[in-house]
């Protein structure tokens, strides 16, 4: 009789039900949460800089304000971002192997998630905010999809293969800008210039950070092959090597060219930009791993002993996507000139908005915790992707 059913193929599971939040692990929602932080501090830092088109800060505490942006966050929280989305899509993967469903319609169903992605991101761009990254996870789910049954040798010989097309691209970027004396366009005004602005702007940024997505995304999924963040107690030694080798290397990486768009150094010629612009870059690879690292290492001493906080910011995690599209509805309130239009022209005064508006996305995110409440972004992606649940 057991061998017998032990020959009968397992039928998958078709209920398509969401984790619950009982059976999520702590460190992968801690990290989201905790992620939505940087990128409100990189965001505001960006309308500073296309609102206020100076990106030298005019006092010492707007200096400060971008000198810390440029050492602990451009290009330090998106890779972390990446890899967390590329953990996710493989845990996607495993979950649907656990429950019985073959490679070809787990292909298809995160295609179609991607394509979805796609369509969020360009409303995204073209209603709100220029800098949208939904898109381009979109792309990178449709043509990597594949990475997902490659081995592990395979996915860091890519992840080598692609880093130096990444660096030499911001690499590039700098020296033209150098050379040619081009600054950050300003945003124009009005809606439909607003709009415009945002299109035409949008298809290059999308390159550049597709180009730079592909290699944490690698990661994260290399990463959540072995179950790193579900499972941090049994990578400990991983995780400190990454954290804290990691995240100090991003940071001398980022001191050359915080030294330059501060004004300490003035006389850096386009050599010197199309050397410390890559070295920023990549060396903010090892930075927002290694954010991803410490936090997996906070989770290991908070979970037996999660409090409010804790609680909070992993809710905020859980519905990352919602309060990611939350906070560029606020800078849409705040910056367009057909809503407040304030003219963010200091650095210290930007750090401090983002850290009010993300502060406000956490007490949100718990109160929709208290009431279970999931993320409306969170629940019509899921909708769309795998239909109604059942």
């Amino acid at each position: 009789m057991s061998q017998t059913s032990a020959s009968v193929p397992r039928a998958p599971d078709t209920t398509n039900r969401p984790l619950p939040a009982a059976d999520r692990s702590l460190a992968p929602d801690l990290a989201r949460g905790i992620m939505l932080l940087l990128i409100a501090l990189a965001h505001a830092h960006l309308f500073t800089v296309f609102i206020g088109g100076d990106e030298t800060a005019p006092t010492v505490l707007d200096r400060i304000a971008t000198g810390g942006t440029i050492v602990f966050v451009d290009l330090r929280a998106y890779p972390m971002f990446a890899a967390l989305f590329g953990y996710g899509l493989a845990q996607i993967h495993h979950r649907r192997t656990e429950q019985g469903h073959e490679w070809r319609p787990t292909r298809a169903l995160l295609r179609r998630r991607g394509l979805w992605l796609i369509v969020f991101g360009v409303a995204h761009a073209a209603l709100l905010f220029f800098g949208d990254i939904l898109a381009v996870y979109g792309i990178v789910a449709l043509l990597f999809v594949g990475v997902l049954r490659l081995r592990d040798r395979t996915l860091v010989i890519l992840a080598s293969l692609w880093l130096p097309l990444a660096a030499a691209a911001h690499a590039l970027l700098a020296a033209d800008e150098a050379m040619n004396g081009q600054g950050t366009p300003l945003m124009p005004d009005g809606f439909v210039d607003e709009l415009l602005f945002r299109l035409s702007f949008y298809p290059f940024l999308i390159v550049l950070m597709f180009l730079s997505t592909v290699v944490p995304f690698l990661v994260g999924v290399l990463a959540a092959r072995h179950r790193v963040l579900e499972k941090p107690c049994e990578h400990l030694r991983l995780l400190r090597a990454t954290a804290f080798v990691g995240i100090p290397l991003a940071v001398l990486g980022g001191v050359p060219l915080a030294l330059t768009k501060t004004g300490v150094w003035t006389d850096a010629t386009p050599l010197d930009l199309l050397l410390i612009t890559p070295l920023h870059q990549v060396t903010g690879y090892t930075g927002g791993l290694g954010y991803a690292a410490l936090i997996a290492l906070i989770a290991v001493h908070l979970n037996d002993r999660r409090g409010r906080v804790t609680d909070a910011l992993s809710a905020l995690g859980q519905r990352s996507m919602t309060f990611y599209l939350a906070q560029s509805v606020v800078w849409a309130v705040l910056f367009s000139s057909y809503a407040l239009h304030v003219q963010l022209t200091s650095s210290a005064l930007g750090v401090a908005i983002a850290v009010a508006v993300w502060g406000t996305t956490v007490l949100l995110a718990d109160l929709m915790r208290r009431g279970g409440r999931r993320g409306p972004a969170e629940t019509a992606l899921r909708r769309l992707t795998y239909g109604p649940t059942r």
